[in-house]
């Protein structure tokens, strides 16, 4: 027994060889030289290995500790307080394997990369891979596109007027503002304080931008309009009139942003970059109801960037939808598409589709663009006018067979040839059945419905034969776009069924519906003929722009008084 005793401590003195930095001195070459006695005796081996281990406890524990280093015991580091005897059992096997040169593959890879660190001198660390796992990723800062849009800067006043009942108006917890017969400034929107440079609006709620870069919005949110959380009345909109404020859209993570311009519909509100991108949040609707955002969001609460658009330099709204013009001249449209406002069919099986953004098939080199509820133009830079969508009262300012009540919309652009005698049109926007104009010499013009006075005009001074006649021969439409006199134009809004245009020396005109005060002349009479809007918050201010909602308006001035005629940029 002494020999074969002998030859087993030769085996176990073999393995357990002095360490240097940790790092076991090159077992594996002494290995193959004993594998032949080794293998003669396995079973000695093994029974005097253990009673060994047993004997030279306290002397080999670090030695045979770190002897089980190719098992990755010395990377995971493994407390001293552990018991010897399993790292005795774990350098026995290694002493199996090696005497049978059947080593594991996966010990020999971390072997070899164990090895490359020990030959450095330091101490076997955890592998490359784990420790990149570990370290957490820095966020990429967003690349910042050249700036091909600039917001106004001039501060404005606000002014509003007309059916407040839902918030529209945006005056708080203020008295009276349920009904606003004239106009009143809004005490919420301080040009010194929040500086509103650009404002928009849609049915029932409006959009305003400010001078620091931030967008407010107030009015009725039910389908996600204002960009924000308004639950916290329990309504999903603010119908208490002491709870309605301008407030801030949710922008979270798109705080670095500049935006330039803000547009509505009724139900959707969209905000466009300097970079010419463009944000959306709220939804359209359609004929049957609440119609989506796009193809696969009914509601989009939050702001959320709509990739397929780039380099816009302007937006258009319509009740349900949207014209974008890019730097190229070209035109995009979506939304609903029901009254072939989008300028393309879309088929009942592939509806959604309507809600993608697509070129409209117009010349390029657009300048401009206008949208009313249902119809949409845009402007050439030779001054064409090209129209398409809802013409049933001839809204388009395309000849159609109004009288005999058929079909009479425009699917596809089609040039306005009617406007072509009078100067280049620089701002046109339609309400439901009627549309009103500027031209760049000043000249208002309205054409479609008038039966409502919604043109502003003195019907009975009309020629008969451009007006349609109902079957009680009472005028209905007019035919072709007539000027409105007396005023030098340089901005235009419509309503529904009521306009206002603002004129170069900064006065306000209104005309058309009023039940609820919308024309802002205190009167719930129709007002048949373009009438100047005068009170004591209004007089003597610059006016520079107005906005028609459905049932309310907004009027924007200048803060100090300008001289220059301008509209300053508010879009």
């Amino acid at each position: 027994m002494r020999p074969k005793r002998a030859a087993a401590r030769k085996a176990i003195a073999a393995i357990e060889e002095p360490t240097t930095n940790g790092v076991t001195a090159a077992p594996a070459k002494a290995a193959p030289k004993k594998a032949a006695a080794t293998k003669k005796a396995p079973a000695a081996a093994k029974s005097t290995t253990t009673k060994t281990a047993a004997k030279t406890k306290a002397v080999t524990k670090p030695a045979t500790k770190k002897t089980a280093a190719p098992k990755t015991t010395a990377a995971k580091k493994e407390p001293a307080t552990k018991p010897a005897k399993k790292p005795a059992a774990k350098a026995n096997t290694a002493v199996k394997r090696k005497a049978t040169e059947e080593p594991e593959v996966k010990n020999a890879k971390r072997s070899k990369s164990e090895s490359a660190e020990a030959e450095v001198g330091g101490a076997v660390k955890a592998p490359t891979k784990a420790r990149k796992i570990a370290q957490p990723k820095a966020k990429k800062p967003r690349v910042k596109g050249p700036a091909i849009n600039s917001a106004p800067t001039a501060p404005l006043n606000v002014y509003v007027f007309g059916e407040g009942s839902a918030g529209e108006l945006g005056l708080g917890s203020a008295k009276g503002q349920i009904e606003v017969k004239r106009p009143r400034l809004n005490p919420l929107l301080d040009a010194d304080k929040v500086g509103v440079v650009s404002a928009a609006v849609g049915g029932m709620h409006t959009a305003v931008l400010t001078k620091n870069n931030e967008i407010k919005t107030w009015g009725v949110n039910d389908q996600g309009a204002l960009g924000r959380d308004t639950n916290w009345d329990g309504f999903r909109y603010w119908r208490q009139p002491t709870r309605i404020y301008p407030t801030n859209v949710d922008m979270t993570g798109l705080e670095d942003l500049i935006f330039t311009q803000v547009a509505c519909t009724d139900s959707a509100t969209f905000a466009l970059t300097d970079e010419g991108q463009v944000y959306g949040w709220g939804t359209f609707r359609s004929n049957e109801g609440i119609f989506g955002f796009d193809p696969t969001t009914l509601i989009q609460p939050r702001p959320t960037l709509i990739p397929s658009l780039k380099k816009i330099t302007k937006l258009a709204t319509g009740a349900n939808h949207v014209l974008a013009l890019s730097s190229t001249g070209a035109v995009w449209a979506w939304g609903s598409g029901q009254q072939n406002q989008l300028g393309r069919r879309v088929l009942e099986r592939f509806i959604k589709n309507a809600l993608v953004p697509t070129k409209v098939g117009v010349p390029s080199k657009m300048v401009n663009v206008g949208c009313g509820s249902y119809h949409s133009f845009a402007i050439h830079e030779n001054g064409d006018v090209y129209a398409w969508g809802l013409n049933s009262f001839g809204e388009t300012g395309v000849p159609a067979d109004v009288e005999e009540g058929g079909e009479s919309d425009v699917h596809q652009a089609t040039v306005v040839e009617a406007l072509r005698p009078f100067g280049k049109i620089v701002c046109i926007e339609g309400g439901a059945h009627h549309t009103i104009a500027v031209t760049d010499r000043g000249e208002l013009l309205g054409w479609g419905r008038l039966d409502g006075y919604q043109l502003g005009l003195d019907i009975k001074s009309l020629p008969k034969e451009s007006i349609v006649y109902d079957a009680s021969n009472n005028p209905r439409i007019l035919k072709v776009p007539t000027q409105i006199p007396g005023i030098d134009a340089v901005a235009c809004s419509a309503g529904s069924d009521h306009g206002i245009a603002v004129s170069k020396e900064g006065k306000a005109y209104a005309w058309g519906f009023s039940t609820t005060y919308q024309t802002g002349l205190g009167t719930d009479e129709d007002v048949e003929v373009a009438t100047w809007i005068d009170n004591t918050a209004v007089r003597g201010k610059k006016l520079v722009w107005s906005g028609c909602g459905g049932q309310f308006s907004v009027l924007a001035g200048l803060a100090e008084p300008q001289t220059n005629g301008l509209t300053n940029g508010v879009h």
